[in-house]
């Protein structure tokens, strides 16, 4: 009797639900704020090129994340030559080339089919991911990454098969959508590898900094000619437009991403990044309503639909990692 009033039982919840990793989220917020890009992106294009708009944009980009780079240039000692292949494909593919590609996509006019093409990303990311980082991919992914396009789908189109025949699969707009979704997919996988040995401040500072030799280079061989206004009014309105664009969907949006990254799997971001066509619906939604756009944008029942697929499968997800993590701390 003794020995069994010694015994202490700590009480336990009787359900005890998986906490929300935050890091996910961080890659949420992150892609979500590339949806409001095409708020200044689309009035700048009347301004400038695609390719002079990312050169402008990392200019500024650069006078902001160049001190960063510095401060944690002991990131860079012994880099290897794996590593600099993987900050070539950040900087020059994900950051400039694949920018270009998707801004000159927007600037052909056919946003439905730029947005729902770059949903190629999560593909490749996956399969990067399995043959370069290793990561094995978790109880019911697949089934995921099909429900989670089929929302980015429906977020889309809508009900309507949005190509009526063979000929749009060629259309310019088209190609560069899957150019930059294959570049931007790679850069997940490749940013998540260097996010093992460095900083996510250095990634993402490396990503701007190395893009800009890149893009001047660009810049020259096209020779096209700048078309900037000439009064002040309008000298304002782009320069605030531009320093947004750099510093929302351009700096914040890296950083909280990256921050992310450097703690979840690359397979898990990719999915996390298709928030971006869901902060797409609505800033054009608030975009009507506030006087910005001049067009209606009507959110329909199809793009309420898709909002919930997608939103539920991010949580299912997050739950699913969470869990994991906390079996492994249960067995160390």
């Amino acid at each position: 009797m003794s020995q069994m009033n010694n015994v202490h039982v700590s009480p336990s919840p009787l359900v005890r639900l998986p906490r929300v990793r935050k890091e996910f989220w961080f890659v949420v917020i992150g892609a979500a704020l590339w949806g409001i890009d095409p708020l200044f992106r689309n009035l700048l294009l009347t301004h400038m090129t695609s390719t002079q708009l990312v050169f402008l944009e990392h200019i500024l980009l650069v006078l902001i994340a160049g001190p960063v780079l510095w401060k944690n240039r002991s990131d860079l000692k012994g880099i290897g030559l794996r590593q600099l292949g993987a900050i070539l494909f950040v900087s020059w593919g994900g950051s400039a080339i694949a920018t270009v590609l998707f801004t000159k996509g927007v600037a052909y006019g056919d946003l439905n089919a730029v947005l729902l093409l770059q949903k190629l990303q999560p593909l490749m990311a996956i399969l990067l991911a399995r043959l370069v980082l290793k990561e094995a991919l978790p109880k019911s992914f697949g089934f995921f990454v099909v429900i989670a396009l089929a929302g980015t789908y429906l977020l889309t189109f809508g009900w309507s098969l949005p190509i009526g025949d063979h000929t749009q699969l060629i259309k310019p707009g088209n190609l560069f959508a899957i150019g930059a979704a294959l570049l931007w997919g790679g850069s997940t996988v490749m940013g998540s590898y260097l996010l093992r040995s460095m900083k996510y401040e250095t990634v993402t500072s490396l990503r701007f900094t190395m893009a800009l030799p890149l893009l001047f280079v660009m810049v020259l061989i096209n020779r096209e000619a700048w078309t900037l206004p000439t009064d002040a009014g309008s000298i304002a309105g782009v320069s605030i437009n531009l320093l947004l664009q750099a510093l929302l969907p351009g700096l914040l949006s890296m950083l909280l991403y990256y921050k992310g990254l450097s703690a979840i799997k690359a397979s898990y971001a990719t999915l996390a990044e298709l928030s971006f066509p869901m902060a797409g619906i609505l800033v054009n939604w608030l975009g009507y309503h506030m006087g910005w756009l001049t067009q209606p944008q009507l959110v329909t029942s199809s793009q309420i639909i898709g909002f919930l697929l997608i939103w539920v499968v991010l949580f299912l997800i997050s739950r699913q990692k969470q869990s994991v993590s906390d079996g492994a701390l249960a067995q160390a």
